[in-house]
């Protein structure tokens, strides 16, 4: 070997020595921040099982490590933050209680890596008997939305229109109800449900137990509500991601004007009954249709959930809050831990004097931006927040709350009282029309 070729031979080894460095540098810097953000997925994790939010209470995402390649993309898409995290090269779930359902990291991942589950194995949910295409286990009515588990506008709205595509292909053309169709409910899977069927042609009829808006109706004044981008049958996208209650009310009521919709308010649906291959609709003020298909849009509230304790009756007892601007210079009691009971907490706090009481010891249910601001509005002293403790009885001027563990009882003074202990669901009036309810324990009801 001549000169010039051991030249050139030394100068490739170092050529390639040095790329070869240069890639285990590059890997090792990769391997080192990979390592670095699995330990703070690691410490979120722990702190989530610390304060209680890690286990889900309702739907939740479930991933499968064995086809998840770690792109992120579930992490970016998720717009509440912290419900899921990369640890050692896979998606892992963090804060799972803390999810409401978007379902934007399960259309992200590009490797269907990801399904929607509701309840786990320790946690079960009651919901009605519903297959694939929304019929219950009574043929010929069908379910939408939050009442079968799936919240959130963009979710119910999507179901409500896939809800009347099945229910089109069902009804029998010569049938003798009065209606094709009768939609109870005239929330978010409701009011697309009619826009769809009036785009398919059918008769209808929509039935609201209180007012157009169903459960957002019942929203604060000032509350942002947070959606996603949809897809309204007659109307189109609709890009929406943070918008208020009377905005979004405002949108619907100029939908269904624009179609010629009215939605028939305050008629509350007593009892549905399967006649002759139909069924008979009668509400609590009298009135009776008939219909070939029903569609229950009415949310899983049911009514909400009383205490039963002495003093509930009282006029200054309110199970929502409509108008907070209205309400100044008051001593507030708010009870709840959920997001209903923090949000009506810091719309009152600025013009009242608040007491935010909860059974548990910490707030394990509550979005990432109310915790904060939770946080924020007791550090500078607008409201008061009462742990592990129980509302015992409401007198005319005065509250008494057992506090602590050792149920001390304290009286306090008191304008007004604020109930958000959830609500019940329909599990009657669901019964009494034949539909079946089970409990779920980690059923998936959305997977690729």
């Amino acid at each position: 070997m001549d000169f010039l070729s051991m030249e050139q031979l030394i100068e490739s080894i170092l050529i390639y020595s040095f790329a070869a460095i240069l890639c285990i540098v590059v890997v090792a810097i990769y391997l080192r921040k990979k390592k670095r953000e699995s330990k703070i997925v690691d410490e979120k994790i722990k702190k989530a099982k610390e304060d209680g939010l890690y286990e889900p209470i309702s739907l939740h995402p479930v991933v499968d490590v064995n086809s998840c390649i770690a792109t992120g993309a579930c992490v970016a898409a998720c717009p509440e933050h912290d419900i899921i995290g990369i640890r050692n090269g896979k998606a892992t779930i963090i804060n799972a209680s803390q999810c409401i359902g978007h379902g934007a990291c399960f259309h992200a991942c590009p490797t269907e890596a990801i399904s929607l589950r509701i309840g786990t194995e320790k946690r079960g949910v009651d919901l009605p008997h519903v297959n694939q295409n929304f019929e219950t286990n009574v043929p010929g009515i069908f379910i939408a939305g939050e009442l079968g588990g799936m919240g959130l506008i963009k979710n119910s709205v999507e179901q409500g229109r896939q809800a009347v595509d099945n229910i089109v292909k069902s009804i029998k053309k010569n049938h003798s109800a009065t209606y094709d169709l009768i939609i109870v409910g005239a929330g978010p899977a409701g009011i697309s449900g009619c826009l769809n069927a009036k785009k398919h042609g059918l008769k209808f009829l929509l039935l609201e137990q209180d007012t157009l808006g169903g459960t957002v109706f019942t929203f604060p004044r000032k509350k942002i509500v947070m959606t996603s981008p949809m897809d309204l049958p007659l109307y189109g996208k609709i890009k929406l991601f943070e918008t208020s209650k009377t905005e979004l009310l405002d949108l619907w009521q100029t939908v269904l004007k624009k179609n010629n919709i009215s939605v028939n308010e305050n008629s509350k649906v007593e009892s549905i009954v399967p006649a002759d291959g139909i069924f008979k609709v009668s509400t609590i003020k009298g009135d009776e249709f008939s219909s070939a298909a029903i569609l229950l849009a009415i949310g899983r509230r049911g009514t909400p959930r009383k205490l039963n304790i002495p003093g509930e009756m009282k006029e200054k007892v309110a199970y929502r809050l409509l108008e907070p601007e209205a309400i100044s210079s008051k001593h507030v009691i708010v009870v709840g831990g959920g997001d209903s009971a923090v949000e009506s907490a810091l719309l009152l706090a600025d013009q009242n004097h608040v007491i935010l009481s909860y059974r548990n010891e910490v707030f394990n249910r509550i979005k990432p931006q109310n915790s904060m601001a939770l946080n924020k509005a007791v550090a500078e002293g607008k409201i008061e927040v009462r742990l592990g403790s129980n509302l015992l009885s409401i007198e005319d001027d005065t509250v008494t709350l057992s506090v602590g563990k050792e149920s001390e009882n304290l009286t306090l003074k008191n304008d007004l009282v604020y109930i958000f202990a959830g609500g019940e669901l329909p599990t009657q009036f669901l019964e009494k029309a034949g539909i079946k309810i089970t409990k779920k324990f980690g059923e998936t009801v959305l997977k690729h």
